[in-house]
């Protein structure tokens, strides 16, 4: 069997991160205690490195997989045939590099205020290759919490002086009175263009599909106990030099709803009513990912042009390609590549998976 017809799965790949959470994660990975702690964040087919200060020392974010016998970095398995896997117009645009980050994360606190750059701002003013646009698809939420919410832009947008006034002074009030807070729900799919503050609230589990980058303005020093280093809050560029990343535009609550929730939409039955694919997001919103979904009740013949990851939100299934096959279960993470011309999906009944697709071009 030849290393093209094996299936990529991804194990837990967890990366420390200022705020505490990941307990739901701990029991995905069958810890005996499971808890909350700084690893909230599970990085699912990443060749992108954490960016944490003080632990610079530490080389994590990367996946690594396990390929004939081997654990190797999947950057260094995707570069043994980056056509196949990625696609030969990914690998003419983007090199051998797949340009998403996809992440679950599991909040035990609402997190930091925060603003990440647009790629356009990224290349032009920081010569980085990526901005850090993102999309949310929520899985769950916790028991605990009654009126689960993210904040997105600005509902009562301040002036960027006094903005800075009360980022200097850590007048968090004012600062959290600049939003409104926007109800989420399972099964909700929303996106944060670059530019936009925001905050994720406590208690959601999430499927998180982004730009591939760590670049994040920290706008609120302390969470949960852990102060942020200054090397952690401006991307080590200064306070005045992030404030211009942030868009100041007044974003209603309706303008949210509008422009950055989404409908599935479907593109297609599955032949023999096997189930039906869904676009979720797309270039209409962003060019910088796509993100699609299946509904499946029987067996399916899976065929693209586009890699993309899977994560598997609902059942579970048995993936077959060439002569190799697995079974996988809700909240398992696999890749599906380009040249997979034979690949078969056999659910155990039923089964929904969230489908994360690579830029055609941004």
């Amino acid at each position: 069997m030849n290393h093209q017809a094996q299936i990529i799965r991804f194990p837990q790949n967890r990366v420390w991160r200022t705020y505490p959470g990941g307990k739901i994660l701990d029991q995905l990975a069958g810890k005996e205690k499971p808890a909350d702690s700084h690893f909230p964040e599970d990085w699912i087919g990443s060749v992108t490195r954490a960016h944490n200060p003080g632990r610079e020392s530490i080389e994590e974010g990367i996946s690594f997989v396990e390929a004939g016998g081997e654990r190797i970095r999947f950057d260094e398995r995707l570069a043994r045939d980056p056509e196949y896997f990625l696609g030969r117009k990914h690998v003419k645009a983007f090199g051998a590099r797949p340009q998403l980050l996809v992440k679950l994360l599991d909040s035990a606190v609402r997190l930091h205020f925060q603003c990440h750059p647009t790629a356009a701002f990224a290349r032009n003013r920081m010569n980085e290759p990526s901005g850090k646009a993102e999309a949310y698809h929520i899985l769950a939420i916790r028991e605990e919490i009654k009126d689960p919410y993210v904040y997105i832009g600005f509902q009562h947008p301040p002036r960027k002086e006094t903005l800075k006034k009360w980022i200097l002074e850590q007048d968090l009030a004012s600062i959290e009175a600049c939003f409104e807070k926007i109800p989420v729900k399972p099964g909700d799919t929303l996106f944060i263009p670059g530019g936009f503050p925001h905050a994720i609230g406590e208690g959601i589990l999430m499927v998180e599909i982004m730009e591939p980058s760590d670049l994040a303005v920290r706008f609120e020093f302390e969470k949960a106990g852990t102060i942020l280093p200054e090397s952690a809050r401006f991307m080590g560029r200064g306070l005045d030099f992030c404030l211009e990343v942030f868009d100041y535009a007044k974003t209603t609550l309706a303008d949210v709803r509008e422009r950055y929730f989404f409908e599935p939409r479907l593109i297609c039955s599955y032949p023999n009513a096997a189930g039906g694919h869904f676009h979720l997001l797309g270039e209409e919103t962003t060019p910088c990912m796509q993100v699609r979904q299946s509904l499946l009740s029987g067996t399916v013949h899976k065929r693209e042009d586009q890699c993309f990851i899977g994560v598997v939100t609902k059942g579970g299934a048995r993936l077959s390609n060439g002569g190799d096959s697995c079974r996988v279960k809700t909240h398992d993470k696999f890749f599906f590549p380009a040249g997979a011309d034979n690949f078969l999906i056999e659910p155990d009944g039923s089964m929904e998976m969230l489908e994360c697709y690579p830029p055609k071009g941004c």
